[in-house]
Formats: structure tokens, sequence, C-alpha cells
């Protein structure tokens, strides 16, 4: 998984509320294979027709093209639990998506796969997408480090993270990289409980 440190990346404004997974990624293209194909997934029935030709949609248009990323509304990533919205919307390019609130499951499948979730209030989100519409193209740093974002305007905004999903996403952890870390203590253990218990561990086993 690679890190996230800071961030400075174009910023797409999307108004709307309630953006569930199924949308993120239609259930169609759950078992494609994590991927450069994923960009093409990510809200495919809302940016493209059935014969596969771009719709007007905000991320079909430029700057948005270049995205890194997303400034929507409360609750987004509802909807079921599959990973692959995240597959989607990472492979596309967005790093960091900004919002009031997230669904759970959303909010842990992003951060074990380099995607940072940033709760700002709604008050502070709707003026940065308006920003945002008024200066198409603008960027947003997001300093995962500070716990900041600053905003086209030089304004500076705190936000919260668990220490655990920040640590893992300054260092590029992903679960397997994280346990791993413990694999010396692992080992001692093992080798320990065997001693002590050699009637558990028949020759060869």
């Amino acid at each position: 998984m690679n890190p996230f440190t800071t961030l400075t990346a174009i910023a797409a404004p999307l108004d709307e509320a309630n953006i569930d997974t199924n949308q993120l990624c239609p259930t169609r293209f759950n078992k494609v294979p994590r991927g450069p194909k994923y960009a093409q997934v990510l809200f495919h029935d809302l940016r493209f027709t059935a014969e596969g030709d771009e719709k007007e949609f905000l991320l079909n248009v430029e700057p948005y093209r270049s995205a890194g990323i997303l400034v929507a509304d409360r609750n987004f990533g509802c909807g079921s639990s599959r990973e692959s919205a995240v597959y989607a919307l990472y492979e596309f390019g967005i790093r960091c998506v900004i919002a009031p609130s997230f669904g759970d499951i959303f909010a842990n499948n992003a951060g074990k796969n380099g995607l940072l979730p940033v709760v700002l209030p709604a008050p502070v989100t709707a003026s940065l997408r308006a920003q945002l519409r008024e200066l198409p193209g603008a960027t947003l740093e997001v300093d995962l480090k500070a716990q900041t974002v600053t905003d086209p305007s030089g304004n500076v905004h705190h936000f919260d993270i668990h220490p655990v999903r920040k640590k893992c996403l300054l260092e590029g952890l992903d679960d397997v990289a994280r346990t791993e870390q413990y694999k010396n203590a692992v080992e001692a253990f093992e080798s320990a409980y065997r001693a002590e218990r050699p009637w558990l561990y028949p020759a060869g086993g």
C-alpha cells in the first residue's frame, strides 16, 4: 500500500448526499480483479451510457478528470460493504474523500486501501464545495501528519483520525503488513510455547 503523507490535488465538489457503494461500484463489477480497469468502474452508470458513451457528469469534464480529492456531502459510502467501491475511487486517482460523515464500513475499507476519509463539519464541506465551484481546478492540501486541510482561500481546517488508522496510512501498512511488524514477537512466543508444551508437538510436527 502506498503511504499517504501530504496530498495537494485538484478537488472535485460533489453536492449529492447519501452516495452509496453501488453508485461508486455497480454490483456487476464487484468481481473485476483490482487494477486500472476500476478507473472506468467508478460511478459507471452515472458516467456512461449503455453503449459506453460519456454522459454529462462531474468527473467526465476537465479539470476534474484529474481530480485527486473529492469533497462530498453527508453519509458518503453508505450501503453495502463492498471493498470494490474503494478500489474504484483509488484507481481513478482519488486518494482522499472529504465529507461530513461516511458509511462506517466504507471508511474502514478506505483506510485499509490507502484512501483517506476526512470528516469535517457540514458547513465547512459546503464552503469547500462552494469555493471549488467558483474556482474550477482549484487544489486542496491535505496534510495527514498535521491532520489539516488547507482550502483555496488559505484557511486551515483540522480533522480527527484514529491514531492506528493514521499510522497505517502514513506508513503504507495494510492488514498483512501491519501483522508482519509483530513477526519476531510471534515467533518468540511460538518457540517458548513449544518448549513449555513438547507433548503437543510430536517429532516432525
